[in-house]
């Protein structure tokens, strides 16, 4: 089936019976990707008494609690409720679901022992574009990105300046490949995650801070799927709480 979409004067045909899914799945034995030093997820049938909610138990129906956390265990999308005092929910502050992205991939530089995304790669990346979306996939795209525990191995990130400039070109919604966007041991103190919002003060939010705007992580890009312009359809399960399990979509205008 396929779609025709407007957007900045441009027309644009969209295959959608080609979706590119790029989250994780998430699951409960050790391929699930971890990170902040937590343990795989948990998904089990409930029981009481003698009753195990399990078909092959002899149940009626399968039926499973999951014990999970967003931020750790795969694909998820985050608003500034993550990095502030006040409450806010990811179900409020993602309220549109189809967004023109642009897909770039970037090697990190070296700067010390750190591998750093910077501002001018991710300004040479757009080549002038400003997308409402950006997702970032890293170099090399290794497949251990579905399957690695990061904790404790301090992975690439964006820089402060970079998360500014992204946040200038007017970009809504970031996606990145990473756990974080910010140094896994950075002291609190979030430069990207903060940068990206425009969050001066956790505790008294500037009038400009960006409640519409979303980041993405630990999402994956097959090496098939190259560079350039798609329609990301950026689902989440409806929690109110700052980051949702999410469910990444791009389809090739």
């Amino acid at each position: 089936m396929k779609a025709t979409i407007q957007h900045n004067g441009a027309t644009f045909t969209v295959d959608l019976s080609q979706p590119i899914d790029i989250s994780i799945p998430l699951t409960n034995n050790e391929q699930n990707p971890i990170a902040w030093y937590i343990d795989k997820p948990v998904i089990e049938p409930v029981k009481m008494g003698d009753w195990i909610g399990k078909v092959s138990e002899g149940s009626s129906t399968n039926f499973n609690n999951i014990f999970f956390n967003p931020h750790g265990h795969g694909t998820h999308t985050e608003c500034l409720g993550h990095i502030t005092r006040d409450f806010y929910s990811i179900n409020q502050a993602l309220k549109q679901f189809f967004f023109i992205a642009e897909l770039v991939s970037v090697q990190p530089e070296e700067q010390g022992e750190d591998l750093v995304i910077t501002k001018l790669q991710i300004e040479k990346a757009l080549n002038g574009k400003t997308p409402e979306a950006l997702v970032i996939q890293t170099l090399p795209n290794t497949l251990d990105k579905k399957s690695k525990n990061y904790s404790n191995t301090n992975p690439p990130y964006i820089e402060e300046a970079g998360a500014v400039y992204i946040r200038e070109c007017g970009i809504k919604h970031l996606l990145i490949d990473l756990p974080s966007v910010d140094r896994e041991q950075d002291e609190g103190k979030l430069l990207a995650h903060k940068a990206f919002w425009n969050v001066k003060d956790v505790n008294s939010l500037n009038a400009d801070a960006r409640h519409d705007a979303t980041i993405t992580e630990m999402v994956f890009i097959k090496d098939e799927v190259k560079d350039g312009s798609y329609l990301l359809n950026l689902q989440i399960a409806s929690f109110e709480n700052d980051a949702s399990p999410s469910k990444p979509t791009l389809y090739k205008l």
